[in-house]
């Protein structure tokens, strides 16, 4: 017996998933259901995958800044020489 399973997924993943299975001869539902296989039989461990940190405009503009200060050597304080130093100037 087959059944169907019905879940959500980004457009544009789903896309480019469909379009690399059926470069590699298959179609996405062929990779799903291997995929679902291999993790029954124990052959594939899933992992967490991070996705890629969007910042909105307002801080990317001052991230941005600040990595253009850093590689300028501008607006920058220290290094100090020891800890009581780094309170001293902070605590001024």
């Amino acid at each position: 017996m087959i059944t169907q399973v019905i879940f959500k997924i980004d457009k544009a993943l789903k896309a480019k998933a469909q379009k690399k299975a059926k470069l590699d001869g298959l179609s996405f539902s062929d990779i799903l259901q291997m995929s679902t296989r291999a993790y029954v039989e124990g052959k594939l461990q899933p992992q967490m995958v991070q996705k890629e940190e969007k910042f909105n405009a307002k801080t990317r503009r001052i991230l941005d800044r600040r990595l253009g200060d850093i590689k300028e050597g501008k607006n920058l304080v220290g290094p100090f020489k020891n800890v009581e130093e780094m309170k001293k100037y902070l605590m001024e």
